[in-house]
């Protein structure tokens, strides 16, 4: 069946890493205590920092209150061949 999208667990072929999200908080001189702070639940906070599953709705929320498009604070990260 072509155009279908073969599930696997998240992260076998690589993840989306938020190294961009902590770099744009630093620039804005934020920290993940003002994502708390700001309705970002401390659970959530623990999984960005881990590159953890998190949902579009943590995304947008994030993108509102950093004024901010989602390529700015995350990005995608294939695996490679050595790495699986």
């Amino acid at each position: 069946m072509s155009g279908t999208i073969n599930k696997r667990p998240y992260g076998e072929n690589g993840i989306i890493d938020f190294s961009r999200l902590w770099e744009l908080m630093e620039r804005k001189g934020y920290n993940k205590q003002w994502l708390k702070n700001n309705g970002i639940h401390s659970n959530t906070v623990a999984k960005l920092t881990k590159n953890e599953n998190v949902t579009c709705e943590v995304l947008a929320n994030l993108c509102n209150l950093l004024n901010c498009q989602p390529w700015e604070i995350m990005e995608y990260k294939r695996k490679t061949n050595a790495q699986k």
